[in-house]
């Protein structure tokens, strides 16, 4: 906790926000399926060319992807070039003369412009939902979806139940994945809210709330600083421990209703505090303007409540 500012403003906080990736899940995914729509190329080949992609990406999802290669012994060599890589969106890049992307739903059908191959719109409308989706396409075309798997923490849905009896009004998931993958994940985890296919530059936008961010990548960074209260995960990027307030274990989510418990005590005690030293020091004023204690008593009295407050709250 880099000061005490920020303990009070976790318990004066009625948001909390979670970018699922890393903090309700625990940021090790892995393939699934690999859903081809392609009619020249095999899933075992479109894999080789996703990891070609990914291999130098620092994200667990681009990992996920290089990682189920390697268990399958695919050579994934470099054979592209012209290499860009979109924060956040995705990698735009040429193999063999033809252009391969990677990334998102927004970036591959938004922003690059890529279309379904025709007849196959239903065979898209049946990816399984309960997967965050990597989408691969070749000269505009979608080739395939990787069904990427990241469990979610098994306390994450009793941790959220936790912190709405300890006083957030409202609890909400942001995502980069599909509205539809987003809706199935918040109906499990049990969050108000939810907001899929989010931006880094749209994570730091809140409404006139009291906003706690919990994030652990890169593109959380934005969110952490724009927040009351950023919190990172101590196991996330070096950024985003940098410019986030608290960074808290990565092993259970209950470091977070930890420290939420903490902050109310905190508070609690200070208006306690607050309390008796104003009724005190009151009750010296009226003594000796009555003339039943002397200056030099009520100064030491005044002196003596000061420590005692100090040692206690110390204790």
């Amino acid at each position: 906790v880099k000061g005490g500012k920020f303990l009070e403003a976790v318990a004066e906080a009625d948001t909390i926000v979670f970018d699922k990736t890393g903090t309700l899940t625990k940021a090790q995914p892995t393939v699934a399926e690999v859903v081809s729509f392609s009619e020249t190329k095999s899933p075992d080949e479109l894999l080789r060319i996703a990891a070609c992609l990914e291999e130098h990406f620092p994200h667990s999802m681009a990992k996920a992807v290089v990682d189920a290669a390697k268990e399958k012994h695919l050579d994934h060599e470099e054979m592209h070039s012209k290499v860009e890589y979109i924060v956040a969106h995705g990698i735009s890049t040429t193999i063999n003369g033809e252009k391969a992307i990677i990334g998102s739903y927004h970036f591959v059908f938004e922003d690059e412009n890529s279309i379904i191959p025709e007849g196959m719109e239903e065979k898209f409308r049946h990816l399984p939902e309960e997967y965050s989706h990597l989408y691969l396409a070749l000269e505009g075309v979608l080739a395939a979806v990787i069904c990427i798997e990241d469990p979610l923490r098994p306390e994450a849905a009793e941790i959220i139940r936790q912190l709405k009896k300890a006083g957030l009004k409202k609890i909400v998931m942001m995502t980069g994945d599909s509205e539809r993958t987003a809706k199935a994940i918040a109906k499990k985890v049990g969050v108000d809210e939810y907001y899929a296919e989010v931006l880094p530059e749209d994570k730091a936008k809140a409404e006139g709330r009291k906003v706690i961010m919990i994030g652990d990548g890169i593109n959380d960074s934005p969110a952490l600083s724009a927040a009351d209260v950023g919190i990172a995960i101590s196991e996330g990027a070096e950024i985003a421990r940098e410019i986030a307030d608290i960074t808290v274990a990565a092993d259970d989510l209950a470091e977070i209703l930890v420290l939420r418990m903490l902050s109310n005590r905190l508070m609690k005690r200070i208006h306690k505090n607050y309390r008796f030293i104003v009724t005190f020091n009151a009750g010296l004023i009226l003594l000796g303007v009555g003339g039943i204690l002397q200056p030099t008593t009520s100064a030491l009295l005044h002196n003596t409540s000061t420590l005692y407050i100090g040692l206690k709250s110390m204790g």
